[in-house]
């Protein structure tokens, strides 16, 4: 691996970007503003695994396609925010019913908060870019360890650390909305909230430039 000045380098900068307030922590709080901290935390589990996608591009050398292909690149992009969009209506324009008041609603919305968000990660050509931008700063040729294995070693500990901080996200979101959960309008307007957050993430992510 690298010496220990790059590495003690890499792990402050990744901790510095990891709890700054980005996309993946607001799109975690949305979650569990709208379907419970159960649901924020699966988003996260999602978010997490979504992100080995890009880990393996990046030690495979495929987010290379990416910056190569810039009409790749924007179609990716338009879908991941396409499909943003329509979580953010979809949960805005779900009935009281749908939101997680029961505990019999729980598990459903869980699972479906997980299942998003892999694909919401996997569609995000976002972080391949940070992956094929951000790790080769602290990548060395002639380090012990093929270049492949030291990317996907720090692809991990990148992914690990950005989902401590989402985890610390949604704790601080169900404190938040807890007490209001128990007022039928205040867990609608939640539920609105959260919606109206993934609709904005995904405008965001169409109108971003790369």
């Amino acid at each position: 691996m690298a010496s220990a000045d790059v590495l003690i380098a890499f792990f402050v900068t990744t901790a510095i970007f990891a709890y700054i307030p980005g996309p993946a922590m607001l799109y975690a709080a949305a979650q569990t503003v709208a379907r419970g901290r159960r649901s924020g935390f699966s988003a996260v589990l999602g978010i997490h695994l979504g992100c080995y996608v890009h880990v393996l591009a990046a030690a495979a050398g495929l987010s290379l396609i990416f910056h190569a292909v810039p009409f790749l690149y924007t179609a990716v992009k338009l879908g991941g925010a396409a499909y943003l969009i329509w979580l953010g209506i979809a949960l805005f324009r779900s009935r009281d019913g749908d939101a997680p008041s029961g505990s019999a609603i729980q598990p459903k919305s869980a699972r479906r908060a997980f299942s998003e968000s892999v694909m919401v990660e996997v569609l995000n050509p976002k972080t391949a870019l940070f992956f094929l931008a951000f790790l080769p700063q602290f990548v060395e040729a002639g380090a012990g360890l093929p270049i492949w294995l030291q990317f996907a070693i720090l692809g991990t500990v990148v992914n690990l650390l950005f989902s401590s901080a989402d985890i610390v996200c949604v704790f601080f979101a169900g404190a938040l909305t807890n007490r209001l959960r128990a007022s039928q309008r205040a867990q609608r307007l939640l539920q609105r909230a959260g919606g109206a957050v993934l609709v904005g993430l995904g405008g965001h992510l169409a109108l971003q430039k790369s």
